[in-house]
């Protein structure tokens, strides 16, 4: 009985996140998180690059993917130290990511930002918890 609660629980949590609208939301200048991050997927022998731009878009490459995103994220941290980003897929050029999905257009995903006091690095979280992140994503140099 508990699985079955758990994966209604997860169904739901999914589909309020599906129907939730996600606005291109453009960043101040000198917002930490914009700029081109890159985390290394040993276990699957693969990287995955993020480039967050100011105007409220980001490219993402994950193994043979290519996504290109709008994101709201918050200007500022939480009370716990978290941005929050909410993300939705508008186009995808349908091959599969790191871990072999493939991900959909529309696709929305709420995760949380914990960046490291040097600036150079983040956590990418599902909640406002270091226990549920993975990374972490080291800035790259801009060329």
């Amino acid at each position: 009985m508990k699985t079955f609660f758990f994966t209604l629980s997860l169904a739901l949590a999914c589909a309020a996140a599906l129907a939730q609208d996600v606005t291109r939301t453009p960043l101040p200048a000198g917002h930490p998180v914009v700029g081109t991050w890159r985390i290394e997927l040993p276990d699957q022998k693969c990287f995955e690059s993020y480039q967050i731009r100011a105007d409220g878009t980001v490219r993402v490459s994950s193994g043979a993917e290519v996504s290109e995103s709008i994101y709201e994220i918050s200007a500022e941290p939480t009370a716990a130290g978290f941005y929050k980003w909410t993300d939705k897929i508008v186009k995808d050029n349908g091959k599969p990511d790191c871990g072999g999905d493939v991900m959909e257009i529309g696709h929305v995903s709420i995760n949380f930002i914990a960046m490291h006091r040097n600036g150079r690095m983040f956590l990418l979280c599902d909640r406002e918890d270091l226990e549920a992140c993975i990374g972490p994503f080291v800035r790259q140099e801009e060329l």
